[in-house]
């Protein structure tokens, strides 16, 4: 996620490493690689202009901070400047309405369809509420198809009229059977358009008008970078719309759209898609992406989605087999499971401090665990229970099944009683004063 960004700009910041002062000088030297760096990006040049000259104004002003190095400040100076550009504070979604109406728009293959099972899903799952996707792509008929698996995926049901060809009326009928069946949430998938299709322009406008949504949300795909941008402004002038929604930004390494659209639209970034799964959703943190954009990391979210998996029920029987040195590769399996729950790894490597830098050239794969549950899946019930009884024939026998070497299985073997040790040693309270201190800071 925005990888040329990040390293450019930290190029640019080593700048000023080893001066002693700020000055002129030095500062508009960092400063025009910092521009270089937001136009590689795909940012609008006249954004990047007004960027660096705010930057500058500030560090040269600085009279405070006395105790921090020329590089520290312009890093801090960088890093306030890149949250207020993406919108400065967290704007959450209007539940308000009864139901909630929320009306998604969008460009043709922007990922509007999944994102509308995503937010479904999220809603579903992190705020409770009953949920009915409306089908409302009546041109495409692989469309409405698209939307039922998603719903069938997620267990949220789909309303669609087959053969009614008018948007507006299935979007009333729709909300009509929401009341009707007790479902506090309707969000309705809207065709794919272009805005400069005025047929199509006017029928979303159309709908707007007729269901007066709660929320209106412009989805675009964040990999097309200025043209996204330049198309929010259209849709925004038409439907007036309450926020963006950013998809495929784990595949987008430069960044444009998310630093662009809220100096052009004035409607903040609400929710950001981080992959293909139907849970890859988060809610957009100025603050947090500019930390990740300038290789802070993000240790907030990572602690925020380890909550959402930790199981107090299950800690506490994961403890008394630990104090009973009774941890076997089941247990170490079901950790493995619960560590993939929180995300892509990519994902999860970027919320670290220092270690997307650290292993930029390193492709951290989704199944850099697939090794290593084949191996534990090879092995019989007593084996996983208890390890000790692995000797030098069934290590040979693991490793057939598995289709892995035994070094491969010595390797796990290894890490695993390393793993176990230092789980013994957390006993005694450390490891539950580590998940009170993370609860802390939720």
């Amino acid at each position: 996620m925005f990888n040329n960004l990040s390293e450019k700009l930290d190029k640019a910041l080593h700048t000023l490493k080893g001066h002693g002062k700020i000055t002129e000088v030095n500062v508009a030297e960092t400063l025009k690689e910092v521009r270089r760096a937001l136009l590689d990006a795909d940012v609008n040049f006249k954004i990047a202009k007004e960027f660096t000259k705010r930057v500058k104004e500030k560090a040269l002003g600085q009279d405070v901070l006395t105790t921090l190095n020329p590089g520290q400040l312009m890093v801090k100076l960088v890093k306030d400047e890149l949250t207020d550009l993406m919108g400065g504070d967290t704007v959450g979604i209007n539940l308000g309405g009864s139901p909630t109406v929320i009306l998604m728009s969008g460009l043709q293959g922007s990922g509007k369809t999944t994102f509308s099972g995503k937010l479904a899903s999220y809603l579903k799952t992190k705020k409770a509420k009953q949920v009915l996707l409306v089908g409302c792509d009546v041109y495409r008929p692989a469309a409405i198809n698209q939307l039922q698996v998603v719903g069938e995926q997620i267990g949220v049901e789909v309303y669609a009229e087959v053969g009614n060809q008018n948007p507006v009326e299935i979007s009333l009928n729709a909300i009509k059977h929401a009341k009707a069946n007790s479902k506090n949430v309707v969000i309705i998938d809207t065709a794919g358009r272009l805005a400069v299709d005025e047929e199509m322009m006017t029928e979303i406008s159309n709908i707007h008008k007729a269901v007066t949504p709660q929320e209106t949300l412009f989805v675009v795909d964040s990999m097309t970078g200025q043209d996204a941008v330049n198309t929010a402004k259209a849709f925004n002038d038409l439907l007036n719309f309450d926020g963006v929604i950013l998809t495929k930004l784990d595949g987008d390494t430069r960044g444009g759209a998310a630093l662009s659209i809220k100096s052009v639209v004035d409607k903040p970034i609400k929710f950001i898609g981080t992959g293909e799964k139907m849970d890859a959703i988060d809610v957009f943190h100025p603050d947090r992406m500019a930390d990740r954009i300038l290789g802070m990391g993000d240790v907030i979210s990572l602690v925020e989605r380890a909550q959402e998996q930790y199981d107090e029920q299950e800690a506490r029987k994961l403890q008394k087999k630990i104090a009973k040195n009774q941890f076997g590769f089941d247990d170490f399996l079901s950790q493995i499971q619960q560590i993939k729950k929180m995300g892509s790894m990519k994902d999860l490597v970027g919320m670290i401090p220092g270690a997307g830098k650290a292993l930029k050239d390193v492709d951290i794969d989704d199944d850099a665990f697939k090794g290593i549950e084949s191996i534990i899946h090879s092995m019989t019930p007593l084996e996983r229970s208890t390890p000790n009884v692995i000797n030098a024939s069934r290590k040979k026998r693991i490793a057939k099944g598995s289709g892995t070497s035994v070094q491969e299985v010595n390797q796990l073997m290894k890490q695993f009683n390393q793993m176990s040790k230092m789980m013994k040693m957390m006993q005694g309270g450390g490891g539950r004063k580590m998940m009170q201190m993370m609860k802390g800071m939720k």
